[in-house]
């Protein structure tokens, strides 16, 4: 169980970075996939509206501490 944790926590990361990428520049590397974050839900939220950057860095946060935690449990 332990392995999906981790990829799901890589592609967090993933798309924390692009995301953050694609606010300061365009980032045309896979974007539909990496940029889902940014670009359906960050755009579509009134609450985030003018802090792209921290909520894309925060994806970015949690993506490390779901693999930190993931490599933390023991091997099932």
């Amino acid at each position: 169980m332990r392995n999906p944790i981790q990829v799901l926590g890589v592609l967090l990361v993933l798309q924390g970075v692009s995301g953050t990428i694609d606010q300061v520049a365009v980032q045309p590397f896979m974007s539909p996939f990496l940029n889902f974050f940014n670009r359906v839900i960050v755009e579509r939220t009134d609450l985030l509206t003018g802090y792209e950057i921290y909520a894309n860095l925060i994806l970015a946060a949690l993506g490390v501490v779901v693999v930190v935690a993931a490599d933390r449990i023991g091997p099932s």
